[in-house]
């Protein structure tokens, strides 16, 4: 069965998946990355993984996979195939398109950012199905977002595209490792949540799922920071609302499983927030911790069949 490699490389462990010219997702497998054993570690398991990956689709699939795809986090090169610098990996210019290649046999492999390659399967088969225009948010340890148009997800001139996490939304607030000052990610990430609600509620060990539990019970302390990050969270939006104006606007990542503690008072928010601006379908992500594979595998079919694939099904 024709078939591709996908793999979603994170900072503690790998998610991988053998993928069907439909979307299916035919084996799937899981590793840590080692990454307490440095950089050259986590490439060489990449590279065993994906080679291991390879052998079963010939034992099982009756053939070797056509392509791959992968997606890591960090800064990505992504027509040159380099995964430039990733702090929680370690790495820097990795050739990583050419270690793969020559790995499994010469095959094509594209590589992708992690978050707007989860931005292009969600956008594609998940939440933003059907819509020409989309924005992904990831709502994680930090913010990150993937701009979609026409089924591709647009990296940017320097693959800077969909960092709304460094949008400025409070001036002169809370300083960011980035070197600014007041950024989307230092109120409205999972991350921010739980340090509030941690001081809030005098728990160290308490995070932002705790504090999403305390909203819907009624604690006026969580009520509180959860406002102040919904009310961040729009800020930020609305300024990408009205310089993108997509169609369709996906939130994922941890605080958005908190479902409509988080989706209610946040379409309100935005609502309030836009005037000349069309204000767009605001829907969970669908596709949870499949994303990275599922879109990796479509970066790599798009290796084998560059037209508009965003009719392929889940």
């Amino acid at each position: 069965m024709r078939h591709v490699i996908a793999l979603d490389v994170g900072g503690t462990g790998m998610k991988a998946a053998l993928v069907g010219a439909d979307g299916a997702l035919l084996h799937r497998a899981r590793r840590a990355t080692a990454r307490e054993r440095g950089p050259e570690e986590v490439v060489a398991g990449i590279l065993d993984f994906a080679a291991e990956l390879r052998a079963y689709g010939v034992e099982h699939l009756g053939e070797s996979a056509a392509a791959a795809g992968v997606a890591v986090p960090g800064i990505v090169d992504e027509a040159n195939g380099i995964a430039v610098y990733a702090a929680n990996l370690g790495w820097r210019d990795v050739d990583l398109r050419r270690l793969l290649t020559d790995r499994l046999g010469g095959i094509p492999v594209a590589l992708g950012h992690d978050v707007r390659t989860g931005g292009l399967a969600e956008g594609r088969i998940g939440a933003g199905q059907g819509a020409d225009r989309f924005l992904f948010v990831a709502l994680g340890t930090g913010i990150a977002g993937a701009i979609g148009v026409d089924g591709r997800v647009e990296a940017g001139a320097h693959g800077f595209a969909g960092e709304i996490g460094h949008v400025v939304v409070r001036p002169g607030g809370t300083p960011c490792p980035c070197g600014q000052r007041g950024c989307l990610e230092r109120f409205a990430s999972a991350a921010a949540v739980g340090e509030a609600w941690a001081a809030a509620c005098g728990d160290p060990e308490a995070d932002a799922a705790d504090c999403a539990k305390a909203v819907t019970s009624g604690d006026p302390n969580a009520v509180r920071v959860w406002q102040r990050a919904v009310d961040a969270l729009a800020d930020g939006l609305v300024t990408a609302l009205t310089l993108l104006d997509p169609r369709t606007l996906i939130i994922g990542g941890g605080l958005a499983e908190a479902g409509e503690t988080l989706f209610t008072p946040l379409r309100n928010a935005v609502r309030r927030r836009v005037t000349f601006q069309k204000l767009p379908d605001i829907a969970p992500a669908a596709l949870g911790d499949t994303a990275g594979c599922r879109g990796a595998g479509l970066l790599a079919w798009d290796l084998l069949e560059p037209t508009d694939r965003t009719e392929v099904t889940s």
